[in-house]
């Protein structure tokens, strides 16, 4: 028998992952809340993987407190995410995935584009996603990596604060409001640069954020999360000093 598949968290995100990883014959061991992590740790010492699948406020107090066996074998999906995140936990080569697709309660998943996904596990990921029909493109390196966790921040926050001034779906916001997307779309690019420490190519992001956009027009731009989005922003912007003209002129 293969190795067990731990999954912290078990949401409507980690149910489709553990669904792939049972498809693929992986035992699956879920971490709940109410469930102490360092017991779980020594019930199950040698996982094959363990797929951190909390909710976004709660990824770095469980990286602060992930055992230490598990440490070199994490799995991370969150939105917004950057090296960072994971490197302040002295976590140096997780597996990770930008998750382009969605899953609803009571609805199926739904692909909105192929998923990239970098790392050591990056092919188990891979096949375990293909094994219930959700693609997925296996990186060659980690700036490759950081290019797409950066196109997905893009994506989403320039939807969520732009939708909080157009409301509608991507595909309106793209062709009704185009001068609103790419001036938010610019902020958000410069807010990345800040972030990183890197430069990007703004027009090869805002293209590959359409190219998303393409992916599902009908999909709505202003999540419950977007006044969160919107905050968080202003507050990155005044502690590093810069200024997002659109994103303020929203606020």
């Amino acid at each position: 028998m293969k190795k067990p598949v731990v999954i912290i968290g078990m949401g409507e995100m980690a149910g489709v992952f553990a669904r792939g990883f049972l498809r693929s014959a992986y035992p699956v061991f879920p971490v709940t809340r109410d469930m102490d992590i360092q017991q779980a740790a020594e019930e199950i010492a040698d996982p094959e993987l363990v797929l951190v699948a909390v909710a976004e406020n709660d990824l770095h107090p469980v990286l602060e407190t992930m055992p230490q066996n598990w440490r070199d074998r994490l799995v991370l999906l969150q939105n917004e995410l950057l090296p960072a995140d994971w490197q302040q936990h002295q976590l140096q080569a997780p597996t990770v995935i930008s998750v382009w697709f969605e899953k609803k309660k009571g609805q199926d998943y739904k692909v909105i584009i192929p998923s990239p996904v970098y790392g050591p596990n990056s092919q188990l990921v891979s096949n375990a996603l293909d094994a219930i029909g959700i693609s997925t493109r296996v990186l060659a390196s980690a700036d490759e990596l950081l290019f797409e966790l950066v196109v997905k921040n893009v994506y989403i926050l320039t939807t969520n604060i732009s939708g909080l001034k157009t409301g509608g779906n991507v595909g309106e916001l793209w062709n009704r409001h185009r001068d609103t997307a790419t001036a938010v779309a610019n902020d958000v690019i410069s807010l990345q640069e800040q972030l990183t420490g890197k430069n990007f190519d703004q027009n090869a992001l805002i293209n590959a954020m359409v190219h998303a956009f393409e992916g599902d027009l009908d999909h709505g731009c202003m999540g419950r999360s977007a006044p969160a989005r919107l905050a968080r922003a202003l507050e990155l912007a005044k502690q590093y000093a810069i200024q997002l003209p659109a994103i303020e002129a929203i606020a």
